[in-house]
Order: C-alpha cells, then structure tokens, then sequence
C-alpha cells in the first residue's frame, strides 16, 4: 500500500481548515448507506454514555419470579432529570405458540417503560394490556411497549452450565450473541401511549430520537442475564455460578429487522437528512482536525482499532453469502491497512500524513464497505469533537407547499436536486418491476411484482423518483402553457401533485434526505435501507437472511448496570469474544 502524503494539499491547499461534506451524490446511493456500521452518534452509544456518566441508578423493587422463571418484574429508574419504572412480564410460551413475526400474539415476555412509578391499581392494568400487545391499550404514563422471544438453545445452555457451576463457553454463545431477542419496541403515541411531543418536552433523560426504545432493549437485556443467574441459583443453589462478568458485557439482544423498517427512511427525509448530516460533519470535522498531520499515538490507536474490525467481522457468523463475501474481502482489505500502519506509521507521522489521504485511498482502491469502516473508525479517535453534535439529531418532521413559487423554479429545483430521478427511464419495465404494498394478513410492507402480484391499487407512495418525474413532466407541460404562474396554480389544477411539490420544496434546502435510487426497480435491495437505519440506532452483526431482512446484535459489548458511575472507555462498538479474567 502506498499513499501520497501530499495528495491531500495538492487537492485543497495548505491554508485548508474545514472541509466539505461529501456530496449527497455519493453519500445517498443505496449501496453506501447499507455500508453504514454504528458510530459515536448512534443512539444506543449516545443513550449508554449518558447513563454511564449520569450514573442512573436502576433497582428492582419487584422481583417476583417462580422457580421456572415466570413472573413479574418492575425496575425502578432514578435517571438524572426524572424518574420511569420498566415493568416485565415472563410468560410460559408453548414451543408452538413461538413465533417471532409481528402477527404473533404470544411471547416470552412482554414489556413497558412507563413515566413515574407504579402503584398497584396501574401494575393490575398493566398486567391485563401489556401482554396483549396490539390487542390491548394503554395510557399515556406509558413510554414504550416492547415483547421479546427467547433464544432456547442458548439461554437453555448458559443456564444449564451455570446450574453445574460452570461459566459457559464463550464460542458457543458467539453462535448467536444473545439470550433473547426482541421483536418489536412501540413508542410515540401508538396504542394509547406518550406521543413523541410529549417525551420529548417532558421527559429529558429521552428526549433523543429512539432513547426510550434503546434504553427497554438494554434493560431487556439486563433481565434475560438475571434471568439465567436466577434460574441456576433456583436448581442448584449450592454450586450454581454467576455469569462473569465479561461474559455478561459480550451478551447482546438480538433483533430481527424486515420490510416493516424500510418506509420510515422514506417518509421522514427530514429526520434522515438530520441523521447522516451529523454523520457527515463529524466526519468532516475529523479530516479537518488532521489537516496539518497526524501525529503516530493516533495511527498506532487507528492500527488497534483495525486489528478489532478485523476480528469482529472474522467472529460474525451468516450463512448469506453476499455478506460472507463482503466480510472477508474487507478484512483483507483491512488487514492491508492494518499491516500498512504497523509498518509505516512512524514514517508517515513524519510527513504530515492527514486522513484525507486514507479516504482517498480507500475510495480509489477499496470496497464501500471497506470506505465507511473507515470513516466510522476515524470518527471514533475524536470523541471530544464529535460528541456534541450527539444533541442535534432530532428535527421536526413537517413538509409545506410554497404557493407563490413559480413553477419554473420549481423545475428548475427539481433539475438541481433530483437530477438522479431524471436519469431514470422509466418506461423499462425493470424501472418499474416491484410495488410496495401493506400486506393485510401479514401486518407489514411487503414487495410485489407489477403486474404480476395483486394489490397494486394499494400501492405504498414510496417511489419518491418515479414520483418527482411525473410531477416534473407535468410541471414542463403546464409551464409551456402558462408560463407565468405559479406553484398555487399547478396545484389548484393537479392536486395529485401536492404532496410531491411539498416534498420536493422541503427538501431543496437539504443535503442528505432524498436517498439517490429507484426503490422500485426490480433489483433493488431493501435490505440497504434496513442497515442504514439500523447502524444509526447502533446495531453491529448484521446476518442477511435475503435481500429483505436482516438478523442483527443490539448492545453486545456494551457496559452493565453495574458499571455506572465507573471510570468508562466508550469502546464496544465492534464487540469481539472476551478472554476471561479472574472475579
């Protein structure tokens, strides 16, 4: 491997302090954004930092579980700003009932976190509706519901081995990672609950995006370890283990995540924009820090952080081969870099070697994937310069008409903009082979094939570029004719375009919110827009079971509740298996 330490200088001058975002042309393709891994501003690392060093204390007052393990659960949370109670039900699930698709009715356990604490008359409720679901209601006290399954083979295992006074084998838990998986978390307003506006005035400790729904997958988390310690001590509490605690840090939740994820990306743009802008700026921020050199502690950090990429992705099991492909080819990729930096590191510090350098290395020579384990690692040797923009990815979701706009501005924004729409040609049957529709039995999106499939009068709007070119088409032919008027009046004379005009006005302002490809070809991947929202809440693992979902690991890795308030090195964000040591 060899790079210029002078490309970066002869590309934008010595006098360089700032440089600027990468253009949404290159960000947005589908193929990038499902190359997103986690980063310091994903939620499950903004929400772990914060209750780390708020230090929030968590005690279960309720802990009334029968010898088989069920029972009920409630969690008191004194956070810094206020205090919430996360209630638990463990149910006995006949091996028939299990099923982890959104039409089960049935769990392992089911789940609230709920504002305040919890007196016996809103338990007794919450026992009649949690369980239940969809099915049931709830009121506004609550936060979140969640459900979760157990994984059997491995909880079953953990606890067996536990129960002979063993730990388990930390091979065999790496199989799958987790004790429990979670198949759902609702928040913001469904099913009677607290509405978005009112967690986020209200309650401060969750006033980020998704805080609540990260932080019931954490203590789900929690509970499915102190469920195992708890059934080994009730078989044999004379020689039952513990979990080690290491042990306990590598355990995650696991998740499945399907079509149901993909029209969130494409219905909250703005939210997005907000989401990979901050992304981007701190990447930015980070290339502008080494504008002037990167001195040799920073490459020997980035040298560790590889070899743990490397390790990481080499511990991932998947039986996709696509990703399989992927895994390996980027730590080949990677152990290049790796062996590049052991080597050469001294040398290059010395001549004022910056990270522009590597980035564009890496664009010219490696995979995408391998390009934004980059980046993302990069962003990770600064945490004093990116952490603050962790408070400015929330944004209000609102999309308004400009009336008085003229229709050939209009155009012409739509030619700026949405020039990768334009290019399309949509008369290819291929442009438009698939349809996004609700399945009424099923309960989720799902994809049909156009004239193929029924339900195609019950099309989902999420073909945003086929949508663009229609209004653009129509707009040129009502401007040809009235040359002179405005948005209003397009409007007024094709109100099918409304919503389209407002996105498209929206969003003119914005870099990242419109992602750059034809959702509806008939080879797109959904399985892009599930990794790119998945790596903002903080997922690692990511296990493709097609092309349109995607098993995944939440929190591996990731601190305990007892370390709370404890010295905390932010560093679990490619969980490799521990090696043990002694309590």
């Amino acid at each position: 491997m060899q790079i210029d330490p002078q490309l970066k200088k002869q590309q934008t001058g010595s006098d360089t302090t700032v440089l600027p975002l990468r253009p949404a042309s290159q960000v947005m393709q589908l193929e990038r954004l499902g190359s997103f891994h986690q980063s310091r501003l994903s939620f499950m690392r903004t929400l772990v930092r914060r209750m780390t060093s708020e230090n929030w204390q968590i005690s279960s007052p309720i802990f009334d579980l029968d010898e088989q393990g069920y029972g009920t659960v409630v969690y008191q949370v004194e956070a810094k700003y206020g205090t919430f109670s996360f209630v638990l039900f463990s149910h006995y699930l006949d091996p028939e009932n299990r099923n982890d698709r959104v039409i089960a009715n049935q769990w392992d356990l089911t789940m609230a976190l709920c504002e305040g604490t919890v007196d016996a008359e809103q338990l007794e409720f919450l026992r009649l509706n949690v369980p239940k679901q969809e099915a049931g209601r709830v009121d506004s006290r609550v936060l979140v519901l969640s459900r979760a399954n157990r994984s059997e083979r491995t909880f079953d295992y953990v606890v067996n081995e536990l129960t002979h006074g063993r730990q388990p084998n930390v091979d065999v838990i790496a199989e799958v990672g987790y004790l429990y998986r979670t198949t759902a978390a609702y928040g913001s307003g469904k099913l009677g609950m607290a509405d978005w506006e009112k967690v986020r005035t209200k309650h401060r400790d969750f006033a980020r995006p998704f805080a609540a729904e990260m932080f019931t997958c954490f203590m789900l988390r929690h509970f499915s370890m102190q469920q195992a310690d708890y059934l080994a001590a009730q078989r044999a509490p004379k020689i039952a283990q513990t979990l080690h605690e290491d042990i306990k840090r590598y355990i995650g939740i696991g998740n499945s995540t399907g079509l149901g994820m993909a029209p969130f990306l494409i219905n909250h743009p703005l939210l997005i924009n907000q989401w990979v802008e901050m992304r981007e700026t701190a990447l930015a921020t980070v290339v502008a820090a080494g504008e002037s050199g990167v001195d040799e502690a920073t490459l020997a950090e980035l040298a560790i952080a590889t070899q743990r990429v490397i390790q990481h992705l080499g511990e991932i099991i998947t039986a996709d081969e696509r990703q399989n492909n992927s895994n390996v080819l980027v730590r080949e990729e990677l152990q290049t870099l790796h062996l590049w930096l052991q080597d050469q590191g001294a040398v290059v510090a010395a001549n004022h070697f910056a990270w522009a350098d590597l980035i564009h290395y890496a664009e010219k020579h490696w995979l995408i994937e391998t390009q934004e384990v980059i980046n993302t690692l990069l962003i990770e040797l600064y945490p004093q310069l990116v952490d603050g923009l962790e408070e400015q990815m929330g944004v209000e979701e609102s999309q308004q008409i400009t009336p008085e706009m003229s229709v050939a501005q209009l155009l012409q924004i739509i030619e700026d903009k949405y020039d990768w729409a334009l290019a399309i040609d949509f008369s290819r049957y291929e442009s438009m082979g698939v349809f996004w529709y609700r399945s009424e039995e099923k309960m989720e999106p799902r994809l049909g094939q156009t004239n193929i499939d029924l339900g195609m009068e019950k099309e989902m709007p999420l073909d945003i570029g086929r949508r663009v070119r229609e209004c653009y088409d129509c707009g040129s032919d009502y401007n040809q004719r009235f040359p002179h008027q405005n948005v209003a009046h397009f409007i007024v004379q094709n109100p099918n375009y409304s919503g389209t005009v407002a996105r498209i006005q929206t969003m003119a302002e914005k870099h990242y919110g419109e992602i750059r490809g034809n959702l509806v070809d008939i080879g797109v991947l959904p399985i892009h827009l599930l990794r790119c929202k998945l790596s903002f809440f903080g997922v690692s693992k990511f296990d493709p079971r097609s092309r349109l979902w995607v098993r995944n690991t939440m929190f591996q890795g990731a601190p305990l509740i007892s370390d709370f308030g404890k010295p905390f090195v932010d560093d679990w964000q490619f969980p490799i298996k521990p090696i043990l040591t002694t309590r």
